[in-house]
């Protein structure tokens, strides 16, 4: 935890943000068919995603391992007039309450044992919006993980969440602001 804790520390120490404020393309292009609710962000970083749920009514948890990136979210928050409940954890020892949300989003964080704990968190009915990257991004691009387990195989992404309803589901290389990357991003429900 100490060493990923101080390389994100790391990231988020300089007075701007990393990833920048505006939220992820994927989920500003579908929020508007996510149901209102309970919310968690995992891996929140700085808090661009959490503070966009805020905005859109969501009651906002959001958990990271940097406490540098969660300062920013506060600031952020303050900022944009939202409250989110931060809290200072490592995903993978971290407990998800169980059927406590109705929507957990995942943004560019894989950790494949996350997967049950994340279903288990989520209300029936509940909503799952994730975006990673697959491992064809690093063909295209220095940016991202260097080692290959934090990248999806093909359909990976579908096979994780078989027993949802796919509401929504795409992978490839795509642009956006200008950058290729090779992703999957996925809209599920809980049945």
């Amino acid at each position: 935890m100490r060493s990923d804790q101080r390389r994100w520390n790391e990231r988020f120490k300089g007075k701007g943000f990393a990833f920048g404020k505006a939220p992820n393309p994927f989920l500003k292009k579908h929020i508007r068919f996510l149901p209102k609710g309970k919310a968690l962000d995992l891996a929140a970083g700085e808090g661009r995603n959490a503070v966009f749920l805020a905005q859109h009514g969501f009651d906002v948890e959001a958990v990271d391992i940097s406490y540098k990136g969660l300062q920013k979210l506060r600031r952020l928050a303050k900022e944009m007039g939202v409250k989110i409940e931060t809290i200072l954890a490592d995903l993978d020892t971290y407990k998800i309450e169980k059927e406590k949300y109705d929507l957990i989003a995942n943004f560019y964080f894989l950790s494949r044992k996350l997967i049950p704990k994340i279903k288990r968190g989520l209300k029936q009915g509940g909503w799952i919006i994730f975006e990673t990257y697959i491992l064809e991004h690093q063909n295209i691009s220095s940016e991202g993980p260097k080692d290959r387990k934090y990248y999806l195989t093909p359909n990976e992404l579908l096979w994780l969440f078989n027993d949802f309803r796919i509401f929504f589901y795409r992978e490839g290389i795509f642009n956006e602001g200008g950058r290729r990357k090779a992703v999957a991003s996925l809209i599920a429900q809980k049945i």
